[in-house]
């Protein structure tokens, strides 16, 4: 693979068109110039294969829970190097998604419970319902 056009980037990078432009306005990707023939700017942008790994790691970052903003720094990182850096941001994060776990299954808990209160009962208001109207 030499080079790709954006709608080549996108599909290889399982994203959309619009998707690689949002991450080169945010500063994820670069967006590179237009090839010059004969002196005048050609119409289409090229993309390396540099190009298309930023993509796929941006989009592995992203489903690992990390922010845009928190991307960019590792971006940065794997540039310099910088494994006690991302260890720390790992960590971080790790504990976030722990907190998170531990929320869904506390409502999955309750709502378990609802369902098992609203089946052991026809009569009044679904304890569901119920629940949430509170």
């Amino acid at each position: 693979m030499s080079s790709l056009t954006i709608a080549g980037l996108a599909r290889a990078g399982g994203v959309g068109v619009e998707t690689v432009r949002f991450y080169q306005r945010r500063g994820l990707l670069e967006t590179p110039a237009r090839p010059i023939r004969n002196g005048v700017a050609g119409s289409v942008r090229r993309y390396d294969p540099e190009a298309l790994r930023r993509l796929r790691f941006i989009r592995a970052a992203q489903s690992a829970g990390f922010t845009l903003e928190e991307i960019g720094e590792l971006l940065q990182l794997d540039a310099a190097d910088d494994r006690a850096r991302a260890r720390e941001m790992a960590g971080r994060r790790l504990s976030e998604l722990d907190r998170k776990i531990a929320e869904m299954q506390a409502a999955r808990t309750a709502l378990a419970r609802l369902a098992q209160d609203c089946s052991r009962s026809e009569t009044g208001p679904c304890p569901i319902l119920a629940a949430f109207d509170t």
